[in-house]
């Protein structure tokens, strides 16, 4: 896939523009400052040996999930000092979901780029909030749309006078319970002209796969995430966890925290090779 001339930047991160592969990374959900600070620096140390940039990325809420019993996380206003607190101790970038226009004017005091959850993806006044305040807006594909119907997102996104957009990968609905990933949605959605990210742990998820939870098979993100490597994306998205399995959210499809260097290291292996293939 040829590069982008476009990059984004967040906090300093640059995205696309043909630079290798950044990585945007963290719990699923903030459990604590501890362990959000815990991962932060495992997430700098992975990143920096495989030569790649990170942000750091946590949710302050879940609000979509399965159980009403579910654990949601600390809300915005703590989530947001948890979040500022890791980016002073880190020196890494941060990212958050929001979920409702009136998150957007808090959110972006304190984060340098907003996300937009893939169930929330077309909801008009949920973009036109996160991209008049002039931060980078990470949108993820809803998994019910076609990759080319993000064309739509993007146009709303720059109505609202946004100019850094990304769009991520993170599966489609197949039956009940199941994700697959079509890795032509990464060649389509690049001609958007915006940066693409692939989502390798979402992608492996088996959503309300538990009854209550998601359920998931965290042995398909590095499968995965080579495939797209293999590609050729401007970032990977991986959710991280020191025990995922005994993680708040998304435990089944989050990987540990050492096996992100290794990871790391075979995912810069394949895009090195893949430009060199590109040019040769």
């Amino acid at each position: 896939m040829s590069p982008l001339s476009v990059t984004v930047e967040i906090g300093g991160v640059p995205i696309g523009g043909g630079l290798p592969p950044a990585l945007i990374a963290g719990p699923c959900v903030l459990e604590s400052e501890s362990l959000a600070l815990e991962c932060a620096a495992a997430i700098r140390e992975a990143s920096e040996a495989a030569g790649m940039k990170a942000v750091f990325k946590s949710s302050y809420d879940k609000a979509n999930r399965s159980s009403v019993s579910s654990p949601r996380g600390p809300g915005l206003s703590k989530g947001l000092d948890m979040l500022a607190a890791v980016r002073e101790a880190s020196g890494l970038p941060v990212l958050s979901d929001i979920h409702s226009p009136d998150e957007a004017g808090p959110s972006s005091e304190v984060l340098d780029a907003l996300q937009i959850p893939a169930f929330l993806c077309r909801q008009t006044d949920l973009l036109q909030a996160a991209g008049q305040t002039g931060k980078p807006v990470n949108v993820k594909k809803g998994q019910f749309l076609a990759p080319q119907d993000m064309g739509n997102v993007v146009e709303k996104l720059r109505e609202a006078g946004c100019r850094q957009i990304l769009l991520t990968e993170r599966g489609s609905s197949f039956g009940y319970h199941n994700l697959v990933c079509d890795m032509r949605s990464l060649v389509l959605m690049r001609e958007t002209g915006c940066p693409i990210v692939f989502d390798a742990t979402h992608s492996v998820q088996a959503p309300g796969g538990l009854g209550d939870r998601s359920g998931g098979d965290r042995r398909m993100v590095e499968p995965l995430a080579r495939a797209a490597a293999g590609v050729g994306v401007d970032a990977f998205f991986i959710e991280c966890h020191p025990h995922p399995d005994e993680a708040l959210s998304d435990g089944p499809n989050m990987i540990s925290l050492d096996s992100l260097t290794p990871l790391l290291k075979s995912l810069a292996d394949i895009d090195a090779a893949r430009l060199k293939g590109e040019e040769s």
